[in-house]
């Protein structure tokens, strides 16, 4: 992906564990994968400048006092969604990936959620919603697709998901979508899904 020449660290939070209610209703193809496996996301505001409505991995800036990607994706973590850090094994990092469009260099932090805290809207003028959502239910071929964002006789397409929460049904798409993508193709979850069903985009974006 392009990059910048002087672009600001940043990390996200890739948070997984076992979800405490509401499990999936479908097993996923994948025998790794089960009902009860969750990941931690969050509904942006649609009023931020910055991806307004994009579901996204709870994460920002890397801090001059954060020690290193992990601490900050942890404290970011913690500001968002009011979860406690000590409960939280991070078992690596991922490449960093580049991000032109905001000048961002995102490194994703992976973690297992082993004594999972409850979690909330910590700042409503940051995120509309926080919620976890199970990976059976990702990988459901049904919720799978593509967006298509169209600007300036320009045309970008990506992998997408349909996720639900409380507030009600989301697209997930962007950065966000491209990290779950990849994730699943690796750890060879991944299952066959039509690329050529296109899913809705936030309606921030379609303005």
């Amino acid at each position: 992906m392009p990059t910048t020449a002087d672009p600001r660290a940043a990390a996200v939070l890739m948070l997984f564990g076992v979800l405490d209610r509401s499990p999936s209703d479908r097993p996923a193809a994948a025998d790794a994968v089960h009902r009860d496996l969750d990941v931690l996301l969050l509904a942006r505001a649609s009023t931020l400048r910055s991806h307004p409505g994009e579901i996204a991995f709870p994460g920002g800036r890397i801090d001059p006092g954060d020690h290193d990607a992990p601490a900050a994706a942890l404290r970011e973590a913690r500001e968002e969604t009011g979860l406690d850090p000590s409960g939280v094994e991070v078992l690596g990092t991922l490449p960093a990936v580049p991000l032109a469009h905001s000048n961002h260099l995102v490194r994703p932090v992976l973690g297992w959620w082993r004594d999972p805290t409850p979690v909330r809207v910590v700042d409503e003028r940051e995120s509309a919603a926080v919620f976890r959502t199970p990976v059976a239910d990702l990988l459901d071929p049904a919720n799978r697709g593509v967006t298509v964002l169209r600007r300036g006789g320009q045309e970008w397409r990506g992998p997408a998901f349909t996720v639900r929460s409380e507030q009600g049904v989301h697209t997930l798409w962007g950065f966000t979508a491209m990290l779950l993508d990849a994730l699943f193709d690796r750890l060879g979850w991944t299952e066959p899904w039509d690329g050529a069903r296109e899913l809705p985009l936030p309606a921030a974006r379609r303005r």
